[in-house]
């Protein structure tokens, strides 16, 4: 499998098979993950892997807790605007659609955002954590990391979903995962084998057509 075909391939799977990846490719995607571009060569992410009985224990704890308030507990900016306001709105319906939820079925949509602190159902839970002093740039190197990890995953025939909800829940993870002092919550990845008959994985996300994102100039 080449690099394109990867990038076409990956997407946010959110349902999945209870049977576990071996630790030896979990361990060896997550070490090549850190070829990634990384301004400085800082490296900034620290990656906390669980499955078995330390994860059933997080996602216990995590269950009893309050979500963190506030700009740090959430994944967008407040009051989105166009184009994105639109583009989210879509990938929400198309979402809620495979599973015949409907727009006025609040209790179904809350019982589908719960499925975050869940994994939704991975048997792999990944944590990318960092020192809150670190800026922008240091977040992009933790997102290109992210974005090499997800890749290796498709090579390997596991699926993955990247999960910023992680954030409302930042200090319990924290204690949990016994971070360094000064370490935050940057996301969660849930790591696994698809379960192609879930509806939900039924969802494959548009694009912007890039005239709307694009520019080149003297080519």
């Amino acid at each position: 499998m080449n690099v394109k075909d990867a990038l076409h391939a990956r997407r946010s799977v959110r349902a999945f098979l209870p049977r576990v990846p071996e630790a030896a490719v979990v361990r060896s995607m997550l070490h090549s993950a850190a070829r990634a571009a990384s301004g400085g060569n800082l490296q900034p992410w620290r990656v906390t892997a669980l499955t078995g009985a330390p994860l059933a224990q997080l996602l216990e704890v995590v269950a009893r807790a309050e979500p963190k308030d506030g700009p740090t507990g959430t994944s967008y900016p407040p009051s989105l605007w166009e184009p994105y306001r639109s583009r989210r709105f879509e990938n929400g319906e198309d979402l809620y659609r495979t599973l015949s939820i409907g727009r006025d079925d609040k209790p179904a949509r809350l019982n589908q955002l719960a499925r975050n602190a869940q994994f939704f159902g991975a048997p792999v839970g990944i944590f990318v954590s960092v020192d809150a002093r670190m800026g922008l740039a240091q977040w992009a190197d933790l997102g290109i990391y992210l974005q090499s990890l997800m890749l290796l995953a498709v090579e390997q025939g596991l699926a993955t979903c990247a999960q910023g909800f992680w954030r409302r829940f930042g200090d319990t993870v924290a204690a949990q995962l016994a971070l360094p002092e000064g370490y935050e919550v940057a996301f969660g990845i849930a790591l696994g084998w698809e379960d192609i008959d879930a509806p939900i994985n039924r969802l494959r996300a548009t694009r912007a057509d890039p005239g709307e994102w694009l520019q080149l100039k003297g080519f």
